[in-house]
């Protein structure tokens, strides 16, 4: 071949692979993806992904039991409602013997209770339902403002609830009848008012109410009156009494130095699902435990250093 065709033969090669080169966008001015244009390899972030969307949570959910529970459930009931408008609670009050009665019905959803099922229920009507503890509430006994007294002895407590003790003159008070105001007998603040301040001697006859806002009222506004409440309704329109010099307070709470207090339950007949399960999955979550919960004056599960089971029996933590 001469050096004339070998010249024009690689040239020929060239022009070739320059034609090539554009055709498959190589070239300096080669078509660009618009800013928009999902590449292989990469996530498209420009809209919600499926892990990124708020799960959508609806249907009804009916709660009852406990007054000393109401406030806090009602509460955190309708924050979930805002959270979740195609649900709809409802809270109810009752007792919790009736909470616990009805839930193991399956006439209600969930069945809030002061006290564990074991203490209320035969065990063929706990066999099927789910302890959820929310929170931990302390009682204390309250009494009207002017009787004169601020501490009481245990055996002092019990010679009154019992009517050994009638007037408040025989405590180191003033000479005034002392007036009872009791729980019913479905109240889970009577049953661990009794149990753990008591040592579960049985109550006189006296004023009986259910509600404890009803019961702080009457209280507050009959002199000699005694009863007991709930830490949440103490409000300084009642005096809560120390026992054998033991202020009913938090802290003392906490380490069972105070020991007039239980687990606040929610129960459900089986695992809960759905509305339900989203409701008290919420009910533990920082947002409550430390907002509502302690607001209320309750006291949060992670909070106590010691742990008691349904026969009284406590352990440290």
């Amino acid at each position: 071949m001469s050096k004339a065709k070998k010249v024009w033969l690689l040239s020929f090669v060239f022009l070739v692979s320059l034609t090539v080169l554009a055709a498959c966008g190589g070239g300096k001015n080669a078509e660009q993806p618009t800013p928009n244009q999902e590449q292989p390899g990469t996530e498209n972030t420009g809209g919600t992904t499926e892990q990124g969307t708020t799960e959508n949570i609806s249907g009804s959910i009916t709660v009852a039991g406990s007054t000393a529970m109401q406030p806090l459930v009602e509460k955190v009931a309708q924050m979930f409602m805002e959270k979740h408008p195609q649900v709809q609670i409802t809270v109810q009050g009752g007792g919790s013997g009736t909470g616990l009665s009805q839930v193991a019905q399956g006439a209600i959803d969930v069945g809030n209770s002061d006290v564990f099922a074991e203490e209320k229920l035969k065990p063929e009507e706990t066999k099927d339902l789910v302890d959820h503890k929310v929170a931990v509430v302390a009682m204390a006994a309250v009494a009207h403002p002017d009787v004169g007294v601020d501490n009481l002895t245990k055996q002092q407590l019990i010679d009154i609830f019992t009517g050994k003790i009638t007037n408040w003159k025989d405590v180191g008070g003033k000479d005034q009848k002392i007036t009872l105001v009791n729980r019913p007998a479905s109240s889970g603040t009577r049953a661990t008012f009794k149990k753990y301040a008591l040592d579960g001697a049985e109550e006189a006859s006296g004023i009986e109410e259910d509600s404890s806002g009803t019961v702080r009222q009457i209280i507050s506004s009959t002199p000699g009156a005694i009863g007991y409440l709930a830490f949440s309704y103490l409000d300084g329109s009642v005096k809560a009494l120390k026992i054998d010099g033991v202020e009913p307070t938090e802290a003392n709470v906490v380490t069972n130095d105070y020991k007039v207090w239980a687990y606040q339950h929610m129960y459900t007949k089986g695992e809960p699902t759905g509305a339900v399960k989203a409701f008290l999955d919420y009910m533990m979550s920082d947002e409550v435990q430390s907002g509502p919960v302690v607001e209320g004056g309750y006291i949060p599960i992670s909070k106590m250093k010691v742990e008691r089971d349904a026969q009284g029996n406590v352990t440290q933590k």
